[in-house]
Parts: structure tokens; sequence; C-alpha cells
């Protein structure tokens, strides 16, 4: 009896699990292209967990305890890892569960499925799946209060920028005018700036001597 009963089972279960056949799904693994050198092959132990995992996720979304591993079956896998699978009726194990309740699992324990393979949605394809993109997060600041952070914080700079100027400039024509005084109180020459244009300062004390008269001096000499 087992012997006649186990090729009705295989071609059940052959039946069942088949290229585009009512309710399976195709899956694609890029294991090289996500891992490199750390890549590994994909074998019997893969694909066991691989069942479980989707037995897992059968049970989760179910919330019950009826989906065994054996439940799940796999077949046309690839060397270039890609093979298709069905997830089976606990009770009679001669049915497929609807795709649509198998759809709804994966996508909700997509992330734990992937993370089991160290792969993501990109390399981890259920091709009549959508991925469940995670949603985006969201910064615990504010972002308009960045960016009024950051517009103050440019402003109060040049404010900062402006006084240290001033400041520098004020010291600096303040010791230029001491300067000048102290150089005036000795009775130096000293050369001043009118306009732009430097002139020369008179030493009063000295007096200052014009050359265009002297030629004048010299002809007319004193009796």
């Amino acid at each position: 009896v087992l012997l006649l009963t186990l090729p009705v089972v295989a071609i059940a279960h052959a039946e069942l699990c088949k290229p585009d056949a009512q309710n399976a799904f195709k899956v694609r693994l890029s294991i090289k292209t996500a891992l490199g050198d750390n890549a590994y092959a994909w074998d019997a132990n893969e694909e066991y967990l691989f069942k479980a995992m989707v037995a897992f996720a059968m049970r989760r979304y179910s919330s019950k305890s009826t989906t065994q591993i054996s439940n799940v079956l796999l077949c046309n896998v690839t060397d270039r890892v890609s093979f298709w699978f069905v997830v089976t009726d606990s009770s009679e194990n001669v049915t497929t569960v609807p795709g649509t309740e198998v759809e709804a699992a994966i996508r909700m324990n997509r992330n734990r499925i992937n993370s089991a393979f160290l792969l993501s949605d990109k390399t981890l394809q259920f091709l009549k799946i959508t991925s469940t993109l995670s949603p985006p997060v969201e910064p615990s600041t504010p972002v308009w209060l960045i960016v009024f952070g950051v517009v103050l914080c440019l402003i109060v700079a040049g404010i900062i920028f402006l006084i240290v100027t001033g400041i520098q400039q004020h010291k600096k024509k303040n010791k230029e005018s001491t300067e000048r005084e102290k150089l005036e109180e000795k009775g130096e020459v000293t050369v001043t700036v009118e306009n732009g244009i430097p002139c020369e300062t008179l030493d009063l004390k000295a007096g200052h001597f014009n050359g265009v008269f002297a030629a004048d001096d010299e002809r007319f000499t004193s009796l």
C-alpha cells in the first residue's frame, strides 16, 4: 500500500507545484550579487530553511499552528537559484492555500524572511508579490527647525564679524591718531593725507626755504 501511495502523492505534488500553476509563486535569489565572496551555496539545507520560513509566515499570519514545513512544496529549482513554491492545505495536503493568503503572509513577514537568508527585497524576489517598503524614517527634529537654526547661526556669525571688524578699525584709527600727535609734539615733519593725497606738513619752528628765489639773492649782492 505504501509503495502504491508514494507515487500517487508525488504525482499529486507535481501537479500542485509547477510553473504558472494555480496559487504558485516564483522566487529568484541573487546570493552572489548580495554577498560576493561570502556567498553561500544553495542546497537542501537552504531549501529546508526556506520552507520553514514560509511555514512560519503562514502560521504567524493566520494565528494557527496547522501549517507544517511539509505543506510547503518546491519545484523547478535551477542552479541560478530560482524555483516555484506552493503551500498546500494542511488538512488534506492535496489542495493549495489561496494565493492571496500566501501573498499576505509573505508581505507581513518579508523582513524576517530576508534576514534569514541575509538578503533584501532586491536580491530575494517573490516575482508575483510586490515588495513591502518600510516607512520612511522621520527625523526627531522638524526640518523647518533645523533650517531656522542654520539661518540664525549665520546671522549671529555675521553680526559678530561686523562687531569685531569695527572694533579693530576703531583701535587702528586711535593708534594712528596717537602716533601723529606724538610726532607733532616733537616738531618733526610728518606727511599728512588730505583728500587722499599725501601733503608735506611745514615745520613752523625751522621755517621753510623756497628755492625759486635763490638765484635772485645771489645776483643782488650787498654794497
